[in-house]
């Protein structure tokens, strides 16, 4: 399998460590980014496959991030979004929709939920 890269954006260590070390077995390389300005320089510098935001962290959510990443010229403009998020609300949905993500899970969810959703959007994407 190719290396795609993915970008994982989440303020929860736990969480990162453990969706990092989830996908890592599959094959994947991780950037991690502990808050939405740490995930806004990454973005700006290198090009990922896969882009995972957490809706609420530190500087910047996840949502402020996405409609950055599609408003700005980036190398990540197009990049597939997954949006990990404890808020269910239909309202918070049209707002990740708004901002162009691609993906909504909600939490708790397995990392397996996760590991199959990230394959269909990079299967997808075929690059």
């Amino acid at each position: 399998m190719a290396n795609y890269h993915i970008l994982l954006a989440d303020d929860e260590a736990a969480l990162r460590f453990l969706l990092t070390e989830t996908l890592a077995d599959e094959g994947y390389e991780i950037t991690e980014a502990e808050d939405g300005q740490g995930a806004l320089d990454y973005l700006q510098e290198k090009r990922f496959d896969l882009i995972i935001l957490d809706y609420m962290m530190p500087e910047r959510t996840g949502v402020e991030v996405c409609e950055w990443l599609r408003s700005h010229g980036n190398p990540n403009r197009d990049t597939p979004v997954i949006l990990l998020t404890a808020k269910a609300l239909e309202k918070d949905r049209e707002r990740a929709k708004e901002a162009g993500v691609t993906q909504y899970i909600v939490k708790p969810f397995s990392p397996l939920q996760l590991l199959d959703t990230v394959e269909d959007l990079i299967g997808k994407s075929g690059s």
